[in-house]
């Protein structure tokens, strides 16, 4: 985190699960911290970058508990947590915790607007399908107001109008630009209006994998090449108007995992080769 903040990132971001079942294990092996806990705690030792989730699984989390926890997150770090919320993918993590994977998208529509209340009230009610309370106080209230920036992952239908309903920004994960700018930027402007609200920001999160050689522009996935390859990716990005865009160094199995320093170059390179991006 020290690395991210030193190097001149914006944001650094931590994936989320809570029951590390086999299937979970097998692409994140241990030791697997709790995401809110180590936010929590890096929040401490870092000032100025912000501090979030890419995402957390919100249907296996109690909202009464990630509401307040989150807000403490934000209090401790000065007003810098980013939560980013999505459905999860586990069924073995849904079925260890008692949950119905097939209802997971209603349980987050339902849980973020509660999460959404009890952030920006010192009392308040939520009568919903899957959770209900009265006059419940989670505070202290986030220092951000309204609250934290609440980014919406999944590329789903449901998951897009979920971005532009409840979301500050739509948060696609791995999805080719042109799809982007042909596809799910349509959608989500589509949704926003239907809902009566601004189009959330676009901040997508990409693997980024640079190569020596150039590969193949037919069958290269977004953030892998080389650093100007990737740099170009980043400038389209832009030019779709991206608020920020996650460079996730993680590979696709642990089997293709690097040494960290060979992950913390990549990123140093693409931060050198991107600064004229932000000005």
């Amino acid at each position: 985190m020290r690395f991210a903040e030193n190097t001149g990132f914006a944001a650094a971001l931590m994936s989320d699960h809570v029951a590390v079942t086999p299937d979970v294990a097998e692409l994140y092996p241990p030791p697997f911290y709790d995401s809110l806990t180590t936010l929590a705690w890096m929040a401490g030792i870092t000032e100025r970058i912000q501090l979030g989730t890419t995402v957390t699984v919100l249907p296996l989390r109690n909202p009464l508990s990630t509401a307040r926890v989150t807000a403490n997150i934000d209090q401790f770090s000065g007003g810098r947590f980013i939560f980013g919320v999505g459905v999860g993918w586990s069924t073995k993590e849904y079925t260890a915790l008692g949950i119905p994977f097939e209802r997971r998208g209603a349980i987050t529509d339902d849980y973020l607007a509660a999460i959404k209340k009890l952030w920006t009230a010192t009392a308040t009610s939520h009568d919903g399908e899957f959770v209900s309370f009265r006059d419940v106080r989670t505070g202290p209230n986030p220092s951000q107001r309204p609250h934290p920036p609440i980014w919406v992952g999944g590329s789903s239908p449901r998951a897009i109008r979920r971005a532009a309903r409840l979301g500050d920004a739509w948060h696609p994960i791995n999805e080719p630009i042109d799809w982007l700018r042909t596809k799910g930027l349509d959608a989500l402007q589509r949704e926003a209006d239907s809902a009566g609200r601004s189009v959330p920001d676009l901040c997508p999160r990409i693997r980024l994998r640079l190569t020596d050689t150039a590969l193949d522009e037919s069958d290269r996935r977004v953030g892998e090449g080389t650093a100007d390859q990737v740099l170009g990716d980043l400038e389209e990005l832009a030019t779709l108007g991206a608020a920020y865009v996650v460079l996730d160094t993680n590979p696709d199995h642990p089997s293709q995992r690097r040494p960290p320093s060979v992950d913390w170059r990549m990123l140093e390179t693409m931060v050198s080769k991107a600064r004229h991006l932000t000005g």
